[in-house]
């Protein structure tokens, strides 16, 4: 009878669960999660015409249009993909000597930055 009991308890609640799993999935927003951390820790360098990132590498941080855009050496987001992404792998410190570079000049991201850049990548990159 416990057994039985158990079996109706988990089929009852179940899709409880995964309806309270998909409601906490957290969605980003460019507008609203991303862009406030790239005006705050990116925009000053990568600003046409005098940025020096913009200098060095094409990148206009100034609209989404044109992070999209990418720099010289190609895109810098795949969206869906936070692994191959070069934004991702520059703000989470797999980019070598640049990462280095761009944490010693400038005030690290946060972890909650850092997450909130790599879900939004994850999750399409859309210009919401």
């Amino acid at each position: 009878m416990n057994a039985v009991y158990l079996i109706s308890l988990l089929i009852t609640l179940l899709p409880c669960l995964v309806v309270v799993a998909c409601a906490t999935k957290q969605h980003i927003s460019y507008q609203r999660d991303v862009r406030p951390i790239v005006v705050d820790k990116c925009i000053d360098c990568h600003s046409p015409p005098y940025g020096k990132g913009y200098i060095k590498t094409g990148l206009d941080l100034g609209s989404y249009e044109s992070l999209m855009k990418g720099s010289v050496y190609g895109p810098v987001v795949v969206p869906g993909n936070s692994k191959k992404s070069p934004l991702n792998m520059l703000v989470e410190g797999r980019a070598g000597n640049l990462s280095r570079v761009l944490n010693i000049q400038h005030d690290p991201m946060t972890d909650d930055e850092i997450k909130a850049i790599r879900l939004w990548v994850k999750q399409g990159a859309r210009d919401n």
